[in-house]
Protein backbone atom coordinates (compact mmCIF):
# COMPACT_ATOMS: atom_id res chain seq x y z
CA UNK A 1 0.00 0.00 0.00
CA UNK A 2 1.82 3.10 -0.86
CA UNK A 3 1.11 5.93 1.40
CA UNK A 4 0.24 9.26 -0.61
CA UNK A 5 -0.04 12.79 0.54
CA UNK A 6 -1.15 15.66 -1.08
CA UNK A 7 -0.81 19.16 -0.03
CA UNK A 8 -3.13 22.08 -0.90
CA UNK A 9 -3.01 25.66 -0.06
CA UNK A 10 -5.90 27.72 -2.37
CA UNK A 11 -9.53 26.79 -3.92
CA UNK A 12 -7.21 26.90 -7.30
CA UNK A 13 -4.24 24.40 -6.13
CA UNK A 14 -7.50 21.59 -5.20
CA UNK A 15 -9.47 22.13 -7.83
CA UNK A 16 -6.68 20.94 -10.18
CA UNK A 17 -5.31 17.97 -7.92
CA UNK A 18 -9.00 16.87 -7.10
CA UNK A 19 -9.65 14.64 -10.00
CA UNK A 20 -6.09 12.90 -9.40
CA UNK A 21 -6.93 12.49 -5.35
CA UNK A 22 -10.00 10.85 -6.24
CA UNK A 23 -8.06 8.35 -8.69
CA UNK A 24 -5.98 7.87 -6.33
CA UNK A 25 -8.27 6.97 -3.56
CA UNK A 26 -9.98 4.36 -5.55
CA UNK A 27 -6.90 2.65 -6.10
CA UNK A 28 -6.57 -0.08 -4.01
CA UNK A 29 -2.92 -0.29 -3.50
CA UNK A 30 -3.38 3.24 -2.53
CA UNK A 31 -4.32 5.76 0.90
CA UNK A 32 -4.36 9.02 0.44
CA UNK A 33 -3.93 11.41 2.47
CA UNK A 34 -4.68 15.76 2.65
CA UNK A 35 -2.79 18.24 4.11
CA UNK A 36 -5.07 21.28 3.66
CA UNK A 37 -3.51 24.64 4.35
CA UNK A 38 -3.72 28.66 4.29
CA UNK A 39 -6.61 29.88 2.63
CA UNK A 40 -8.11 26.78 2.56
CA UNK A 41 -8.38 27.58 6.40
CA UNK A 42 -9.39 31.13 6.14
CA UNK A 43 -13.28 32.24 6.88
CA UNK A 44 -13.09 35.19 4.54
CA UNK A 45 -12.23 33.26 1.63
CA UNK A 46 -14.63 30.96 2.39
CA UNK A 47 -12.84 27.97 4.40
CA UNK A 48 -12.87 26.11 1.78
CA UNK A 49 -11.57 22.97 3.69
CA UNK A 50 -15.15 22.12 3.88
CA UNK A 51 -15.19 21.62 0.21
CA UNK A 52 -12.30 19.35 -0.11
CA UNK A 53 -14.37 16.83 2.82
CA UNK A 54 -17.62 17.59 0.40
CA UNK A 55 -15.73 15.70 -2.21
CA UNK A 56 -15.90 12.41 -0.22
CA UNK A 57 -12.55 12.80 1.10
CA UNK A 58 -12.23 12.26 5.14
CA UNK A 59 -8.61 12.02 5.57
CA UNK A 60 -8.26 15.52 5.70
CA UNK A 61 -5.73 17.30 7.72
CA UNK A 62 -5.80 21.08 8.21
CA UNK A 63 -1.99 22.91 8.98
CA UNK A 64 -2.72 26.02 10.28
CA UNK A 65 -1.21 29.21 9.16
CA UNK A 66 -1.63 32.74 10.86
CA UNK A 67 -3.69 35.33 8.82
CA UNK A 68 -1.20 37.67 9.52
CA UNK A 69 -1.89 39.93 6.73
CA UNK A 70 -0.60 40.76 3.11
CA UNK A 71 2.33 41.96 3.88
CA UNK A 72 6.05 40.21 2.91
CA UNK A 73 7.33 39.55 6.32
CA UNK A 74 3.68 38.57 7.19
CA UNK A 75 3.99 35.94 4.58
CA UNK A 76 7.27 35.03 5.56
CA UNK A 77 5.67 34.34 9.34
CA UNK A 78 2.99 32.68 7.74
CA UNK A 79 5.50 29.99 5.87
CA UNK A 80 7.24 28.99 9.41
CA UNK A 81 4.26 28.42 10.70
CA UNK A 82 2.79 26.39 7.56
CA UNK A 83 6.39 24.48 7.49
CA UNK A 84 6.90 23.70 11.07
CA UNK A 85 3.09 22.61 11.18
CA UNK A 86 3.51 20.38 7.80
CA UNK A 87 6.68 18.79 9.52
CA UNK A 88 4.46 17.72 12.59
CA UNK A 89 1.86 15.58 10.49
CA UNK A 90 4.97 14.03 7.97
CA UNK A 91 6.30 13.13 11.07
CA UNK A 92 2.76 11.40 12.02
CA UNK A 93 1.65 10.16 8.70
CA UNK A 94 5.41 8.86 7.29
CA UNK A 95 3.74 8.90 3.91
CA UNK A 96 5.61 7.40 1.03
CA UNK A 97 5.29 10.31 -1.30
CA UNK A 98 3.70 14.03 -1.10
CA UNK A 99 2.27 15.91 -4.29
CA UNK A 100 2.84 19.43 -4.49
CA UNK A 101 1.53 21.52 -7.38
CA UNK A 102 2.69 24.83 -8.32
CA UNK A 103 4.15 27.94 -7.38
CA UNK A 104 2.87 28.93 -4.09
CA UNK A 105 4.72 29.91 -0.77
CA UNK A 106 2.64 27.71 1.39
CA UNK A 107 4.08 24.59 -1.34
CA UNK A 108 7.62 26.37 -1.09
CA UNK A 109 7.32 25.62 3.11
CA UNK A 110 5.71 22.86 2.35
CA UNK A 111 8.09 21.07 0.15
CA UNK A 112 10.74 22.64 2.38
CA UNK A 113 9.23 20.27 5.30
CA UNK A 114 9.35 17.34 3.12
CA UNK A 115 12.82 17.84 1.97
CA UNK A 116 13.95 17.89 4.82
CA UNK A 117 11.34 15.00 6.65
CA UNK A 118 12.97 12.73 3.31
CA UNK A 119 9.83 12.08 2.35
CA UNK A 120 9.97 12.56 -1.89
CA UNK A 121 8.31 15.13 -3.79
CA UNK A 122 6.18 14.79 -6.76
CA UNK A 123 6.12 17.93 -8.25
CA UNK A 124 3.20 19.29 -10.97
CA UNK A 125 3.18 22.00 -12.99
CA UNK A 126 7.19 22.58 -13.01
CA UNK A 127 9.13 23.96 -15.77
CA UNK A 128 6.98 27.37 -16.36
CA UNK A 129 7.64 30.83 -16.35
CA UNK A 130 5.89 33.64 -14.76
CA UNK A 131 8.03 36.85 -14.59
CA UNK A 132 6.18 38.83 -13.06
CA UNK A 133 5.56 37.59 -9.44
CA UNK A 134 7.76 35.52 -7.07
CA UNK A 135 6.03 32.25 -7.66
CA UNK A 136 8.28 32.22 -11.03
CA UNK A 137 11.78 31.89 -8.68
CA UNK A 138 9.27 29.43 -5.68
CA UNK A 139 8.37 26.75 -8.29
CA UNK A 140 12.06 26.29 -9.71
CA UNK A 141 12.97 25.89 -6.37
CA UNK A 142 10.30 23.42 -5.71
CA UNK A 143 11.92 21.41 -9.19
CA UNK A 144 15.15 20.90 -7.86
CA UNK A 145 13.60 19.59 -4.02
CA UNK A 146 11.52 17.26 -6.27
CA UNK A 147 12.39 13.67 -7.18
CA UNK A 148 9.26 13.10 -10.26
CA UNK A 149 8.37 16.11 -11.72
CA UNK A 150 4.90 16.21 -14.08
CA UNK A 151 5.15 18.85 -16.60
CA UNK A 152 2.24 20.49 -19.09
CA UNK A 153 3.60 20.75 -21.73
CA UNK A 154 6.86 19.26 -23.61
CA UNK A 155 9.15 22.75 -23.40
CA UNK A 156 8.34 22.75 -20.08
CA UNK A 157 9.93 19.06 -19.25
CA UNK A 158 12.70 20.26 -21.49
CA UNK A 159 13.59 22.96 -18.95
CA UNK A 160 13.52 20.77 -15.88
CA UNK A 161 15.65 18.49 -17.58
CA UNK A 162 17.77 21.66 -18.28
CA UNK A 163 17.99 22.37 -14.46
CA UNK A 164 19.59 19.48 -13.64
CA UNK A 165 16.64 16.89 -13.59
CA UNK A 166 17.13 13.40 -14.98
CA UNK A 167 14.86 12.67 -18.18
CA UNK A 168 13.30 9.62 -16.65
CA UNK A 169 11.98 11.15 -13.88
CA UNK A 170 10.44 13.90 -15.78
CA UNK A 171 7.10 13.03 -17.65
CA UNK A 172 4.88 15.61 -19.73
CA UNK A 173 1.70 14.81 -19.04
CA UNK A 174 -0.30 17.41 -20.07
CA UNK A 175 -2.32 20.10 -18.02
CA UNK A 176 -4.67 18.57 -15.24
CA UNK A 177 -6.95 21.93 -15.01
CA UNK A 178 -6.94 21.23 -18.89
CA UNK A 179 -8.00 17.50 -18.23
CA UNK A 180 -10.71 18.42 -15.46
CA UNK A 181 -12.27 21.27 -18.16
CA UNK A 182 -13.03 18.78 -20.91
CA UNK A 183 -14.03 15.62 -17.82
CA UNK A 184 -16.00 17.21 -15.04
CA UNK A 185 -20.01 17.26 -15.35
CA UNK A 186 -20.20 20.71 -15.49
CA UNK A 187 -23.47 22.74 -14.53
CA UNK A 188 -25.91 24.16 -16.67
CA UNK A 189 -26.32 27.71 -17.43
CA UNK A 190 -29.47 28.07 -15.22
CA UNK A 191 -28.24 25.77 -12.27
CA UNK A 192 -24.92 28.67 -12.18
CA UNK A 193 -26.68 31.16 -12.18
CA UNK A 194 -29.39 29.92 -9.28
CA UNK A 195 -26.50 28.52 -7.23
CA UNK A 196 -24.27 31.93 -7.78
CA UNK A 197 -27.92 34.30 -7.62
CA UNK A 198 -26.80 36.23 -10.48
CA UNK A 199 -27.58 35.74 -14.19
CA UNK A 200 -24.45 35.49 -16.88
CA UNK A 201 -26.46 37.02 -20.05
CA UNK A 202 -24.51 37.13 -23.58
CA UNK A 203 -21.62 39.72 -23.47
CA UNK A 204 -20.75 38.68 -19.67
CA UNK A 205 -17.30 38.76 -17.98
CA UNK A 206 -15.03 36.69 -15.17
CA UNK A 207 -12.42 38.65 -13.66
CA UNK A 208 -10.12 37.35 -11.79
CA UNK A 209 -7.05 39.47 -10.88
CA UNK A 210 -4.16 38.59 -8.33
CA UNK A 211 -0.82 41.24 -6.83
CA UNK A 212 1.66 40.94 -9.28
CA UNK A 213 4.48 40.45 -6.93
CA UNK A 214 7.35 41.46 -8.31
CA UNK A 215 5.63 44.58 -9.86
CA UNK A 216 6.65 47.85 -8.09
CA UNK A 217 3.37 49.72 -9.35
CA UNK A 218 0.53 51.03 -6.92
CA UNK A 219 -1.56 47.98 -6.80
CA UNK A 220 -4.50 49.76 -5.81
CA UNK A 221 -4.12 51.69 -8.72
CA UNK A 222 -3.39 49.10 -11.05
CA UNK A 223 -6.75 47.68 -10.12
CA UNK A 224 -8.72 50.51 -10.46
CA UNK A 225 -7.36 51.35 -14.03
CA UNK A 226 -8.69 47.76 -14.86
CA UNK A 227 -12.07 48.53 -13.28
CA UNK A 228 -12.27 51.51 -14.79
CA UNK A 229 -11.77 49.54 -18.10
CA UNK A 230 -14.69 47.85 -16.89
CA UNK A 231 -16.85 50.76 -16.54
CA UNK A 232 -16.59 50.96 -20.56
CA UNK A 233 -18.48 47.91 -21.05
CA UNK A 234 -21.59 48.89 -19.14
CA UNK A 235 -23.58 46.34 -20.86
CA UNK A 236 -21.19 43.39 -19.99
CA UNK A 237 -22.43 41.71 -16.86
CA UNK A 238 -19.11 41.15 -14.77
CA UNK A 239 -18.38 38.54 -12.13
CA UNK A 240 -15.46 38.62 -9.98
CA UNK A 241 -13.59 35.82 -7.81
CA UNK A 242 -11.13 36.87 -5.42
CA UNK A 243 -7.86 37.06 -5.32
CA UNK A 244 -5.20 34.67 -3.74
CA UNK A 245 -3.98 35.82 -0.16
CA UNK A 246 -0.21 37.12 -1.87
CA UNK A 247 1.19 40.35 -0.38
CA UNK A 248 -1.70 43.04 -1.50
CA UNK A 249 -4.56 40.36 -1.97
CA UNK A 250 -6.39 42.62 0.65
CA UNK A 251 -5.69 45.75 -1.61
CA UNK A 252 -7.59 44.35 -4.53
CA UNK A 253 -10.28 42.54 -2.46
CA UNK A 254 -10.89 45.57 -0.91
CA UNK A 255 -11.25 47.74 -4.37
CA UNK A 256 -13.36 44.84 -5.79
CA UNK A 257 -16.05 45.05 -3.05
CA UNK A 258 -16.19 48.48 -3.15
CA UNK A 259 -16.93 48.26 -7.09
CA UNK A 260 -19.57 46.23 -6.83
CA UNK A 261 -21.20 48.13 -4.50
CA UNK A 262 -21.00 50.39 -7.04
CA UNK A 263 -22.59 48.88 -9.56
CA UNK A 264 -25.44 46.31 -8.22
CA UNK A 265 -27.21 44.13 -10.20
CA UNK A 266 -24.05 44.76 -13.02
CA UNK A 267 -21.13 43.30 -10.83
CA UNK A 268 -21.00 40.12 -8.78
CA UNK A 269 -18.26 39.36 -6.52
CA UNK A 270 -17.87 35.98 -4.82
CA UNK A 271 -14.71 35.02 -3.05
CA UNK A 272 -14.36 31.04 -4.52
CA UNK A 273 -16.49 29.61 -6.65
CA UNK A 274 -14.63 26.40 -6.41
CA UNK A 275 -13.81 24.10 -9.17
CA UNK A 276 -17.35 22.69 -10.76
CA UNK A 277 -19.05 26.65 -10.21
CA UNK A 278 -15.55 28.06 -11.36
CA UNK A 279 -15.26 25.30 -14.93
CA UNK A 280 -18.69 26.56 -15.39
CA UNK A 281 -18.98 30.15 -15.48
CA UNK A 282 -15.95 29.61 -18.26
CA UNK A 283 -18.92 27.83 -20.32
CA UNK A 284 -21.36 30.91 -19.47
CA UNK A 285 -19.58 34.13 -20.19
CA UNK A 286 -17.45 35.88 -23.28
CA UNK A 287 -14.62 36.34 -22.04
CA UNK A 288 -11.85 36.10 -19.09
CA UNK A 289 -10.72 39.34 -17.61
CA UNK A 290 -7.48 39.28 -15.63
CA UNK A 291 -3.95 37.62 -14.87
CA UNK A 292 -4.78 34.37 -12.99
CA UNK A 293 -2.56 31.50 -14.64
CA UNK A 294 -5.98 29.81 -15.83
CA UNK A 295 -6.70 32.14 -18.63
CA UNK A 296 -3.50 30.83 -19.74
CA UNK A 297 -3.70 27.09 -19.71
CA UNK A 298 -7.44 26.33 -18.88
CA UNK A 299 -9.63 29.08 -20.81
CA UNK A 300 -8.32 28.69 -24.08
CA UNK A 301 -10.00 24.85 -24.05
CA UNK A 302 -13.43 26.67 -23.56
CA UNK A 303 -12.90 28.65 -27.25
CA UNK A 304 -13.20 31.83 -25.43
CA UNK A 305 -10.97 34.65 -25.03
CA UNK A 306 -8.31 35.70 -22.09
CA UNK A 307 -7.34 39.16 -21.65
CA UNK A 308 -3.82 38.61 -19.84
CA UNK A 309 -2.87 42.22 -17.86
CA UNK A 310 -0.05 42.99 -17.20
CA UNK A 311 3.73 41.41 -16.12
CA UNK A 312 2.07 38.59 -13.61
CA UNK A 313 2.06 35.73 -16.60
CA UNK A 314 5.13 37.22 -18.50
CA UNK A 315 6.96 34.24 -20.28
CA UNK A 316 4.29 31.65 -20.18
CA UNK A 317 3.02 29.74 -23.19
CA UNK A 318 -0.01 31.12 -24.35
CA UNK A 319 -2.60 29.67 -27.32
CA UNK A 320 -3.39 32.50 -29.55
CA UNK A 321 -6.82 33.18 -27.88
CA UNK A 322 -4.82 35.31 -25.05
CA UNK A 323 -4.77 38.35 -25.53
CA UNK A 324 -1.64 40.63 -23.84
CA UNK A 325 -1.95 44.32 -22.78
CA UNK A 326 -0.81 46.58 -20.51
CA UNK A 327 -2.30 47.81 -17.34
CA UNK A 328 -3.74 51.33 -18.16
CA UNK A 329 -7.41 51.63 -18.88
CA UNK A 330 -7.21 52.45 -22.07
CA UNK A 331 -4.61 49.34 -22.76
CA UNK A 332 -6.86 46.83 -20.99
CA UNK A 333 -10.88 48.45 -22.19
CA UNK A 334 -8.84 47.96 -26.47
CA UNK A 335 -8.04 44.28 -25.46
CA UNK A 336 -11.74 43.39 -23.89
CA UNK A 337 -13.30 45.28 -26.99
CA UNK A 338 -11.50 43.04 -29.38
CA UNK A 339 -12.03 39.84 -26.82
CA UNK A 340 -15.39 40.64 -28.18
CA UNK A 341 -15.77 41.55 -30.98
CA UNK A 342 -16.47 39.16 -33.51
CA UNK A 343 -13.01 38.51 -34.71
CA UNK A 344 -11.81 37.88 -31.26
CA UNK A 345 -14.39 35.21 -30.59
CA UNK A 346 -13.25 33.08 -33.94
CA UNK A 347 -9.81 33.53 -33.31
CA UNK A 348 -10.43 32.32 -29.98
CA UNK A 349 -12.62 29.06 -31.29
CA UNK A 350 -9.97 28.49 -33.89
CA UNK A 351 -7.14 28.39 -31.37
CA UNK A 352 -5.86 25.03 -30.26
CA UNK A 353 -4.46 24.94 -26.73
CA UNK A 354 -0.80 23.80 -26.14
CA UNK A 355 -1.46 22.47 -22.36
CA UNK A 356 -4.15 20.23 -23.77
CA UNK A 357 -3.49 16.01 -23.55
CA UNK A 358 -6.05 13.42 -23.47
CA UNK A 359 -4.43 11.16 -21.49
CA UNK A 360 -3.66 13.60 -18.51
CA UNK A 361 -5.15 12.01 -15.41
CA UNK A 362 -4.03 8.51 -16.39
CA UNK A 363 -0.45 9.65 -16.28
CA UNK A 364 -0.12 11.46 -13.62
CA UNK A 365 -1.95 8.91 -11.16
CA UNK A 366 0.65 5.99 -13.17
CA UNK A 367 3.32 8.28 -12.67
CA UNK A 368 2.44 8.82 -8.35
CA UNK A 369 1.33 5.86 -7.71
CA UNK A 370 3.41 3.07 -9.93
CA UNK A 371 7.16 4.67 -9.84
CA UNK A 372 9.28 2.84 -7.37
CA UNK A 373 9.95 4.58 -4.69
CA UNK A 374 13.89 3.21 -4.68
CA UNK A 375 14.20 5.59 -7.59
CA UNK A 376 12.84 8.47 -5.75
CA UNK A 377 15.31 7.97 -2.80
CA UNK A 378 18.13 9.76 -4.11
CA UNK A 379 18.75 12.47 -6.71
CA UNK A 380 21.75 12.98 -9.59
CA UNK A 381 21.98 16.29 -11.36
CA UNK A 382 21.73 15.62 -15.20
CA UNK A 383 24.23 17.32 -16.81
CA UNK A 384 22.98 18.13 -20.58
CA UNK A 385 26.47 17.58 -22.21
CA UNK A 386 27.03 13.74 -21.01
CA UNK A 387 25.03 12.70 -23.84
Amino acid sequence: MRKIAIATGTRADWGLLSGIARALREREDCQVTILATNMHLYERYGYTITEIRNDGFTDVIGVAMPDTGDTPEGTVEAMSACMSGMARELQVLKPDVIVILGDRFEMLATATAALIMRVPIVHIAGGEISEGAIDDSIRHAITKMASLHLTSTEPYRRRVIAMGEEPDRVINTGSIGVYNLMHEQLMSREELEASIGFSLPPGSLLVTYHPATLDNGDVAEKCRMMLDALDRFPKSKVLITYPNNDASGRVIIDCIEKYAARNPGRVKVIPSLGKIRYLSALRCVDAVVGNSSSGIIEVPSTGIPTVNIGIRQKGRLCSESVIHCGDTADEIAEAISFALSPEGKARAAASANPYAKPDTLALSVEAIAETPLERLSAKKFYDLNQD
